[in-house]
Formats: structure tokens, C-alpha cells, sequence
């Protein structure tokens, strides 16, 4: 009797060994960015891939936060400038620039350009606030962090009309 005890014992720790995991694995379910001197967490179910900025080629006559399209892997992707969509003012371009790709499930072949990427976050445990009815997340040292809402940029018209 005490074999079968003990080896329920076992199977009841395994368990829990598996839900602490589990846990742990969607704890970091956001990535921190930088976007016009401002803080952004974005899902990370709603990007496929960050990377460097690669070679992007103009279009033109397109609204000034429109950079152009990049070839990324034989796939063609229309580049957003963030900080120029959000603020007027141009990406910087240097080093700490990035792109992230917009994730399939959203049938957009886009590329948003961010200012700099600040790492994974777990905002669950950040004091929320809302401010003109923007909601936001306030960390550990009190800097706020905006969520972007993807799909909500998506299906914005004025996001969708790239043409001047």
C-alpha cells in the first residue's frame, strides 16, 4: 500500500511540476519596444519574426510614415514607420532600429519599423491605469507602457491608405 501512495504521491508532483511550468512558459508573453520616445508592449502572438532593418525600397507618391517594401525570405513586405505614423517624426535608422513582422494570421504581408526593442515583459502584475481613455501599465519604476493593439491598427483606414 505504501508503493501505491508514494507513487501517487509521484504522479501528483509531476503534476504540479507541469502546471508551475506551464505557467512560467506564458509569463513573458509581450515584447517591449520603443516607438517615439514612448513604451510599447506588443503581444507576441501578434508578430512572427523582429528583425534588423533590411534593404527597403521607396514607393512613391505614399503618405511620409510609409518607408517602402522589403524582401524578406521571397516575400514581399510593406514597411511602416512608427514613430512617424504615431509622432510626424522619422525613424532614426540606426543600429538599435527594428522591424517586426506582422503575424500571418492577420493576412497583412507588414513590417512595423520600431525605434528600439527593450526585451520580453510580464505586464500581469504592473499597476493599470487609464489616461483619455488610453489604457496603460506602469512597471516596477513607475515608466508607463502603452499596449499596441494590432489588430486594432489593422483595421484602421487611415493605417490601410498608404497613397497621398
Amino acid at each position: 500500500m505504501s508503493k501505491r501512495l508514494n507513487l501517487l504521491e509521484f504522479q501528483q508532483s509531476l503534476i504540479d511540476r507541469l502546471q508551475v511550468s506551464d505557467l512560467s512558459a506564458t509569463r513573458l508573453t509581450t515584447l517591449g519596444v520603443q516607438i517615439a520616445n514612448q513604451y510599447w508592449l506588443v503581444d507576441m502572438t501578434d508578430i512572427s519574426e523582429v528583425l534588423p532593418i533590411p534593404k527597403v525600397t521607396e514607393v512613391p507618391f505614399t503618405k511620409h510614415w510609409f518607408c517602402g517594401i522589403t524582401n524578406v525570405r521571397g516575400n514581399l513586405y510593406s514597411v511602416v514607420d512608427m514613430m512617424a505614423y504615431q509622432a510626424g517624426a522619422k525613424a532614426s535608422g540606426d543600429d538599435n532600429n527594428r522591424i517586426l513582422l506582422v503575424a500571418e494570421r492577420y493576412g497583412f504581408n507588414a513590417a512595423l519599423l520600431v525605434d528600439r526593442v527593450l526585451g520580453l515583459h510580464d505586464a500581469r502584475n504592473w499597476n493599470q491605469s487609464e489616461d483619455s481613455g488610453q489604457t496603460y501599465y506602469l512597471d516596477e519604476k513607475g515608466t508607463p507602457w502603452r499596449k499596441l493593439d494590432l489588430s486594432g491598427l489593422l483595421a484602421q483606414q487611415e493605417f490601410l491608405q498608404i497613397g497621398i
